[in-house]
């Protein structure tokens, strides 16, 4: 038998385990509701800037249809050289991202901006980001828009793994490769990918808690380029609309793969220029990330490499110096 004074103590301290488990789920329960309040509020205001936003989203460029979905084609300028620039992973607005340099160009050369799906003005489309098949759709955007090889490819960090397979697999394409910081296979060798980092990047951008962000669509377009004020309107408005889309995601679940077969490729051999930043903003030190470029086009007989101290967003900072670079590259070269 169960001492009297025994038993309720048992009852009491259950009573109170229970009361204490009620007040832990009360409070759950009301950090559910006002963290969902909160969330709607915000994506209800993001629904209200991506409204007024729309005027600003009129494509600058040409559309061109690729497998039933919209592509966005940049052109500006006339010559008998026509330079194609590629931008890295993740960049939201190609075309406003390279005007700073392009610009400079375009009294030269026939500039041409391909805005990869997910990016800019194209469609976002949820497909596999293989590097044939990123390549294809490039290729056919350029055939659409009526913009005719061999070409003088202009990659910016990831798209270098696509600009290097085209040499590979099309060499009667590709006139030369001017890398604007552009990645090489081995860079992705032991490269960490943190997806959830990135997923959570798509659930902010989608919901409009990127707007919250102080100077977060601050580009360094924005910031260091010479974009109009109309442009930098334009490219904040692309940014609430193409942050880590599902394309993007997409891309970079396949980065690694892609690079595999790059370097298990030969080494193409044509002109190479490749400018190269500090490191900064690539998640490598100075040393190493130079490294990786200056070790790749070693096994090139007709290369330069030219060091710059600035970012990762090289274009956006020494545009004048690399615009000069280029046309003294492209007028001196004997191949080209």
């Amino acid at each position: 038998m169960v001492p009297p004074l025994l038993t309720t103590h048992n009852d009491n301290q259950k009573g109170k385990n229970v009361t204490k488990v009620k007040k832990i789920m009360k409070i759950l329960l009301a950090v559910a509701i006002i963290t969902f309040i909160l969330l709607l509020a915000i994506y209800i205001n993001h629904k209200i800037h991506l409204n007024k936003e729309q005027k600003l989203l009129v494509p600058i460029s040409t559309m061109v249809e690729i497998d039933g979905h919209n592509m966005s084609v940049y052109i500006e300028g006339s010559g008998e050289k026509t330079l194609v620039f590629m931008s890295g992973g993740g960049t939201c607005s190609p075309i406003l991202d390279f005007k700073s340099l392009y610009s400079l160009l375009s009294n030269k050369y026939r500039i041409v901006v391909v805005e990869k799906f997910g990016y800019g003005f194209s469609d976002v489309v949820d497909k596999k980001r293989g590097i044939e098949s990123i390549l294809a759709d490039t290729r056919a955007a350029l055939k659409a828009a009526g913009i005719e090889a061999p070409y003088v490819l202009c990659p910016h960090s990831m798209s270098g793994i696509e600009a290097l397979y085209w040499a590979q697999q099309y060499p009667e394409e590709v006139l030369a490769i001017i890398g604007l910081d552009m990645v090489v296979p081995k860079s992705y060798q032991d490269y960490n990918i943190n997806m959830p980092m990135l997923k959570l990047s798509q659930f902010a951008s989608a919901v409009g808690i990127t707007r919250l962000l102080p100077g977060v669509s601050d580009s360094d377009a924005i910031t260091n380029g010479t974009l109009s004020n109309k442009e930098k309107e334009i490219y904040k408005a692309v940014f609430y609309n193409r942050t880590a889309t599902i394309t993007m995601l997409n891309e970079v679940k396949s980065i690694k793969e892609n690079a595999r077969k790059v370097e298990s490729d030969h080494i193409p051999q044509v002109p190479m220029l490749l400018f190269v930043s500090n490191g900064e903003g690539t998640g490598w030190d100075k040393e190493t990330w130079r490294s990786y470029q200056r070790e790749y086009i070693a096994n090139i007989a007709n290369s330069k490499m030219i060091e710059l101290d600035c970012p990762h967003y090289i274009h956006d900072f020494e545009y004048q110096v690399i615009s000069e670079k280029i046309v003294e590259f492209l007028s001196y070269n004997t191949r080209l």
